[in-house]
């Protein structure tokens, strides 16, 4: 809630859950120097309040057998919301499609996709994605290799920034 104080230790909770999810409570609350009980109470109430909004395991893809990933820069005809809102819709029923977002600019949607095979990519690719109503354009680059691939925000960041607002 970007409205939404949050103390030094929701905080550091959230940058401890954010780097290792899978820390019992007890861990938790020793890193963050309080005890566990009111440590619990802080996590239930960051993920009433939308700060948390799930646990997941990060899965190695190539390890599970997919060896391809590419962004798909989709332009629309109609950049109408009723015409996005559907767009949006209709990723979210794709498995290979798994981050979507709206851009400004040239591109309308940028597809993070990942599949077995090339040949996979290139059936949705030909079947789905450019045959789909509104699709106007698609320009795709195949990922050679992730340099940096860091999930949720930089906390230190947020911390100097409370600094100097301080």
């Amino acid at each position: 809630m970007p409205g939404t104080k949050l103390d030094e230790i929701d905080r550091m909770i959230l940058a401890e859950l954010q780097a290792d999810g899978r820390m019992t409570n007890v861990e938790l609350a020793r890193r963050v120097g309080i005890s566990a009980p009111p440590c619990l109470r802080r996590v239930r109430t960051l993920e009433e309040q939308g700060f948390i909004l799930g646990y997941h395991a990060e899965v190695d893809p190539r390890e599970l057998g997919f060896e391809v990933q590419v962004f798909a820069m989709v332009g629309l005809v109609s950049q109408a919301e009723v015409d996005l809102s559907a767009f949006e819709e209709r990723c979210r029923g794709w498995p290979l499609v798994r981050e979507c977002h709206m851009l400004n600019g040239e591109v309308d949607f940028i597809l993070k996709c990942v599949a077995p095979d090339l040949r996979s990519f290139q059936t949705f690719l030909t079947e789905q994605l450019t045959a789909a109503p509104n699709v106007a354009s698609v320009k795709t680059s195949l990922v050679i290799r992730c340099a940096k691939d860091d999930p949720g925000v930089p906390f230190d960041v947020l911390e100097e920034r409370v600094r100097r607002e301080a």
